[in-house]
């Protein structure tokens, strides 16, 4: 398991950190920020860097042919992304979008001792005549120093726009990938609490926008099965039920289980000397000692799949830390000889540059946290031909995963191809601003809070439609569906819509809000916008050889907004930030109402032309809330 672990010299899970800890933890997670939002950044400027399909991606492509046409030596003397530099304006007068290259070329074949050009402007203009004829811009022109304005054709946007009727919601181009996600990664005899909330939420998340692009995704669940609370665990399972064999108990109440083994650990100093005997017997394939363990996993992974069940979490294949054991010996041996590790006070480390070296094997001979993951990177790169192998988990384990991915690079089991990312995110906090707990100060078991969701979403629907004049209506069943989608999603949203890195504070009465920026809110704008062509009654089929009315400058603002959906999805992609589609779906729903309030559409004369723009927005908000493992209705 991954919750809990920190780096080499390891943190008990519940232990308090000091001052100087938490200003540490504070620092990194600043700095890790800053790191994410340069790079953000510099996607943003870079738009050469975007994959076809995208608008931006089709925009950069005619201003790259025309610069390159313009100046034939650009490509071989400067990187692209310093030369190709395209935005989206900030305003609408100026256009739809601005060239800002002249400014670089410019001083590119000034250096070169090309004076052909004066100045940034007469670049400009080179660009411009090299332009040609295009259906997609109808106008451009050059703007104080350099810039070059251009004005998107409204028909060319139309019939992008239309596409998504016939076609659905396009992902952005790439080239396929084999990529490994490992999160959530609970430990066995132990259930998912809160801590295991974020890994596995974002983690799902990541997992379907990798897929949406068209990658071959492994989800792995890097599960804690393996280690010296076994020892404890198997000795009061020996200890505790003598008749283990005959008839083994019912341990449906892991926790209850964990706190009695461990409280006769602390206690007991018999049973602690049996439990730390018994580590060695499992590790030495003792076969009533693997029995125990195995029925801990069994017992463990019913207990976890209640949680996958609610979250819609499927196709976590479990991989976990025992799975390492047989192949981690052999990789010592490998580093050992590549002359990476050394000894120091009986362990063996890897030097990485940070303060902490990576424990590859510890002073007691045993392996650890450090062994498996060394084992697991090795087996994911090479074993499972990974081209990016990317770590969910809380960024107190930033440098450990720092340290990891530095050892892979110098043992030569990457390529220049391969990447590894570590996603490192926050804590969720209570009303207190402290780690959420149980008002009793017990962590807050997962399976409880997401239960806890669909209780009160329960109790608001079933207000609504015991309110008097109430249009909503519902059977049972329905109402169950209802509150278990709006339930869990309002939990995932809530998580998502934060940037992953800063701590958060889950609250019910924030997330359930139907005004603010909540899932709530979303789904019914969501049921809302499906229920005009009902409302029309018109069918989809009737709309798919109508091209959306642009004329209006909210259609216009709507349409431009909705074709952006697989910029931001080519930018999830690679920096691996969801909250990136919470901004999108909600700035979707804020046009989309803008739109509604100023173009009037059942019984217009636009009504069918703007009926496809109520369809090409239903269908991405769709799919940018099933990206996030939202699960919308039609009806509220």
């Amino acid at each position: 398991g991954r919750v809990g672990k920190t780096s080499s010299i390891g943190r008990l899970e519940g232990q308090t950190m000091t001052l100087d800890e938490m200003a540490d933890r504070q620092k990194r997670q600043l700095e890790s920020l800053d790191k994410l939002q340069s790079s953000l950044d510099a996607m943003k400027r870079r738009a050469g860097g975007s994959a076809g399909g995208t608008l931006v991606g089709i925009v950069s492509g005619i201003f790259e042919k025309a610069i390159t046409a313009a100046f034939p030596s650009l490509s071989a003397g400067l990187e692209k992304e310093k030369w190709l530099k395209i935005n989206p304006t900030t305003d609408a007068k100026f256009g739809d979008y601005q060239c800002n290259s002249a400014m670089m070329i410019h001083k590119f074949l000034k250096d070169s001792g090309d004076t052909s050009c004066k100045a940034p402007r007469d670049v400009s203009v080179k660009i411009l005549e090299c332009l040609g004829q295009t259906e997609v811009f109808t106008k451009t022109e050059i703007a104080g120093p350099g810039f070059i304005n251009a004005h998107l054709d409204p028909q060319w946007v139309a019939k992008q726009f239309a596409k998504i009727l016939k076609d659905g919601p396009s992902a952005p181009v790439a080239d396929p990938q084999n990529i490994v996600v490992d999160f959530s990664s609970p430990n066995i005899a132990k259930e998912m609490h809160v801590g295991h909330l974020r890994s596995t939420i974002i983690g799902e998340s990541i997992c379907r926008v990798l897929e949406f692009c068209g990658h071959k995704v492994s989800r792995i669940n890097h599960v804690g099965d393996w280690g010296t609370q076994f020892g404890m665990l198997i000795n009061h399972l020996r200890t505790a039920y003598p008749d283990f064999n005959e008839t083994p108990p019912n341990i449906s109440d892991l926790t209850g289980f964990y706190k009695e083994a461990k409280k006769r650990f602390d206690e007991d100093e018999a049973f602690k000397k049996a439990a730390q005997l018994s580590v060695v017997t499992l590790q030495s394939g003792d076969e009533f000692s693997l029995k125990c363990w195995k029925t801990l996993c069994d017992v463990s992974r019913i207990q976890f799949k209640m949680v996958y069940d609610r979250l819609e979490c499927a196709g976590l294949v479990e991989q976990g830390e025992s799975f390492y054991n047989s192949r981690i010996p052999p990789i010592v041996k490998e580093l050992t000889d590549m002359g990476l590790i050394e000894a120091s006070d009986g362990a063996q480390i890897i030097h990485c540059g940070r303060q902490i070296p990576l424990m590859a094997v510890k002073s007691d001979g045993g392996f650890g946290y450090d062994s498996t993951d060394l084992a697991a990177v090795k087996y994911r790169i090479k074993d499972m031909a990974s081209n990016r192998v990317i770590y969910v988990t809380d960024a107190g384990q930033s440098e450990h995963f720092e340290m990891i991915f530095i050892a892979a690079k110098k043992a030569g089991w990457c390529s220049e191809e391969t990447r590894l990312d570590h996603v490192p995110f926050g804590l969720v906090l209570g009303d207190d601003k402290k780690k959420f707990k149980t008002r009793s100060g017990e962590v807050t078991k997962l399976v409880d809070l997401l239960d806890e969701a669909v209780l009160r979403v329960r109790a608001v629907l079933q207000d609504r439609m015991n309110t008097e004049g109430s249009t909503t209506q519902m059977t049972a069943e329905d109402l169950e569906h209802a509150a278990r989608c709006i339930g869990y999603g309002c939990v995932k949203y809530a998580d998502l819509r934060q940037h992953r890195i800063g701590d958060y504070q889950f609250s019910y009465d924030k997330m359930l809000d139907l005004k603010g920026n909540t899932a709530i809110y979303l789904m019914y704008s969501y049921a809302r916008i499906s229920s005009i062509s009902n409302k029309a009654g018109v069918k989809k089929g009737d709309l798919a050889t109508l091209l959306p009315s642009v004329a209006h400058p909210k259609e216009y603002a709507l349409c431009m907004h909705i074709l952006k959906f697989p910029e931001i999805v080519e930018r999830v992609a690679d920096w691996l930030l969801p909250h990136l589609i919470c901004e999108f779906l909600y700035d979707a729903a804020e046009k989309f109402n803008e739109f509604y309030r100023e173009c009037h559409v059942v019984g217009d004369a636009q009504q069918n032309q703007r009926l496809v723009i109520c369809e090409g927005t239903a269908a991405v908000m769709k799919k940018g809330m099933f990206l996030l493992g939202i699960t919308p209705l039609n009806k509220i």
